[in-house]
């Protein structure tokens, strides 16, 4: 009998692929084409209003870079940046890549015990923070003979002020072999499940994905050197880091940095500074469409909303049209493993038009099919599976885990995003659920694993689970089963007490359910489907 060979359905963007200069270092790609903008506003500091044009952002860059060496950071050294958004952030990045270092982003109000996990798998030659985090770092840094830079006053004499950095010569920034291949960034992911593992970006990775956004005849993500580009969102994810901070500076555009999320203060800057695109996550639109004070901010200087990092549901996209007359909203498909998978292409200069839920076309130079989970066959058009991803774009690995990169990247190249998702008749993309177990606050991960180790540590507790529930304001929230040791009587605001003082806000327990056993399958595995039916 004849064997019948399996098809595969391979999809790709609407858009011819373009050229990507993926042998450059990123530092070189940046600023390819500062010839054209130098003068032109690129990076403004929303709470002191200074600005940094182009030119004067690459020029500081490189005298960081030159600072970094003189503290003793060579090529391959990981430097760990503990930052909220701020200038310094920036320029650290790029100072960094002139260098050939990696950085590593955290967000600073993890706690300690956060921030030493991944300090411990990272191994940071310098750390990069505010004044007020240095305790949460000091044990690790002095453990590892690791320097200590603050951006605000130094602590103690031996901690470093940035400013120092920026005051380097850049005539001595020496001249360092970068190949493309080479890793520049080590954010941290659970990946499809799990404990935070660090994501390897290499120099071509990170390139691709900026190019597959501005770059071309008609890009996806159209930012114009007259664009505004509100930087709101944490510049320690990948979203705000490649598609905010990176993407404006090769398109010769502005960022204008914000620290930290306040909604009032969002919509003044927005006025202020006449902001013509805002990359948001569904929980910051949720608050300007309740705002009662948004009528009194003339936000119609917004051309464009970029909603990323969590899904955007139809109704909320109307109840905006009123708040931001003027912007056209779509949305985005990412993860910290791929960059950008997908992406609505009404962004470009001939608009095209999506349909509620669509998280657009695939990206420009990548192929993307859908398997079936059970079988690993690959499905047609309007079939559900696992979403998969090939292409420049697609991580090196976990750094020192390649049992896990083995499990998240197949023998073909393939990237398993853990995501259940179908491609329609018109190519776009659609996210249906999740084959991994991370729950999605305000599009920050939280991975129960990691909350249920914290929380079976306990002596009160013989076991635990934590799923997602649904929450209109952050998308989910972490809420836990709990079963008790045999006599204990341990409350629900102890519980959640116990957690709080060990993880960041986000992580936090909100709801404490109390049970007789969890339910597991035989292979251990919790049946998590079983727990969310209870609540």
């Amino acid at each position: 009998m004849e064997l019948k060979e399996e098809k595969e359905y391979i999809f790709r963007s609407k858009l011819p692929d373009i050229y990507i200069p993926l042998h450059l270092p990123l530092h070189t790609y940046c600023f390819e084409n500062l010839s054209l903008h130098r003068a032109r506003p690129y990076l403004i500091n929303a709470v002191t209003g200074e600005t940094f044009t182009h030119a004067e952002f690459e020029l500081t860059a490189r005298r960081v870079g030159a600072g970094l060496h003189n503290l003793g950071i060579r090529k391959s050294d990981v430097v760990m940046l503990l930052l909220h958004n701020s200038p310094e952030f920036a320029f650290a990045f790029l100072g960094a890549s002139f260098v050939g270092a990696v950085v590593t982003t955290a967000n600073p109000l993890y706690t300690a015990s956060e921030i030493a996990l991944q300090v411990e798998i990272s191994r940071p030659r310098l750390i990069i923070t505010h004044a007020c985090h240095v305790e949460k770092v000091r044990q690790h840094a002095s453990a590892d003979g690791a320097k200590i830079v603050t951006i605000d006053a130094p602590p103690s004499p031996e901690i470093v002020h940035f400013s120092d950095l920026t005051r380097s010569d850049e005539n001595r920034l020496p001249a360092v072999e970068i190949r493309g291949e080479d890793t520049a960034a080590l954010p941290f992911s659970s990946g499809t499940t799990g404990l935070p593992k660090g994501v390897m970006l290499s120099h071509r990775n990170i390139i691709t994905c900026i190019s597959q956004q501005v770059d071309g005849e008609n890009p996806a993500n159209h930012i114009d050197c007259e664009d505004r580009l509100l930087c709101v969102l944490p510049l320690f994810h990948v979203y705000s880091m490649v598609s905010v901070m990176l993407c404006s500076l090769r398109a010769g555009a502005a960022i204008v940095i914000m620290p930290r999320f306040e909604l009032n203060e969002l919509m003044e800057v927005i006025q202020k500074y006449k902001v013509t695109i805002a990359p948001f996550v569904p929980p910051i639109l949720l608050g300007i469409a309740k705002s009662q004070t948004a009528a009194k901010f003339d936000l119609s200087s917004v051309r464009r909303v970029v909603c990323g990092a969590a899904p955007m549901d139809r109704k909320l996209e109307l109840s905006l049209k009123s708040k931001l007359p003027n912007a056209i909203i779509g949305q985005g498909y990412g993860m910290t493993e791929a960059l950008v998978l997908s992406m609505c292409l009404g962004f470009a200069k001939f608009p095209m038009k999506f349909k509620a839920g669509s998280c657009g076309n695939v990206i420009k130079n990548a192929r993307m099919k859908i398997i079936d989970p059970a079988t690993g066959a690959s499905l047609d058009r309007n079939q559900r599976g696992e979403i998969c991803l090939k292409g420049s774009s697609v991580m090196k690995g976990y750094y020192k885990d390649p049992e896990a990169t083995k499990r998240t990247i197949d023998e073909e190249g393939w990237l398993h995003t853990g995501d259940i998702g179908y491609i329609d008749d018109d190519g776009e993309v659609f996210i249906v659920d999740r084959l991994k177990e991370l729950i999605k606050y305000k599009g920050f991960h939280v991975a129960p694993a990691e909350l249920e180790a914290l929380l079976i540590a306990h002596p009160s507790i013989s076991d635990a689970a934590v799923v997602p529930m649904a929450d209109e304001a952050a998308g989910e929230v972490p809420v836990a089963f709990v079963v008790r040791e045999n006599g204990s009587k341990i409350t629900e605001l102890e519980i959640k007490k116990y957690i709080a003082s060990q993880v960041v806000s986000y992580k936090r327990i909100k709801h404490v359910f109390f049970i007789d056993n969890i339910p597991k399958a035989p292979s251990g595995k919790i049946l998590r489907k079983n727990l969310r039916a209870r609540m």
